[in-house]
């Protein structure tokens, strides 16, 4: 197979794969032309090694960081990427732009309670 087909079966890279035959860890066979083939068997190996791609975001639930607002999803929109999502916290709103895969994999729906952690060295006052 393709070290991009090779890539996309263990759920990494291409460019770690091509890091991985220019380095001798995956054994490959050399076309005429010059291209790499990696032979199914090169595979077995590593597919035991490569964690399974689905993860648990349970180990995000816990963090140190203290200033979290707590509120409504009001709104959800995923184009390509990125997804936007905003909290309704008490009369403000808060928006988020993050990954359309984080928005999937946290399965958030609108009308679900979330959290938003802010990570700031500094704080701004506007007087209002």
């Amino acid at each position: 197979m393709k070290p991009r087909e090779a890539a996309a079966e263990l759920g990494l890279s291409y460019p770690t794969i091509k890091q991985w035959i220019l380095t001798g860890k995956l054994a490959t066979v050399k076309t005429p032309g010059g291209h790499h083939l990696i032979p199914r068997s090169s595979l077995t190996p590593l597919l035991k090694a490569v964690p399974e791609k689905k993860e648990s975001r349970e180990r995000f639930q816990k963090v140190s960081g203290r200033n979290q607002l707590v509120g409504k999803i009001v709104e959800l929109k995923i184009e390509g990427l990125l997804a936007k999502v905003v909290l309704s916290i008490g009369e403000q709103r808060i928006t988020s732009i993050i990954t359309a895969d984080a928005v999937r994999e946290m399965q958030l729906r609108k009308g679900q309670t979330a959290a938003a952690l802010m990570k700031a060295t500094e704080v701004m006052i506007t007087r209002v």
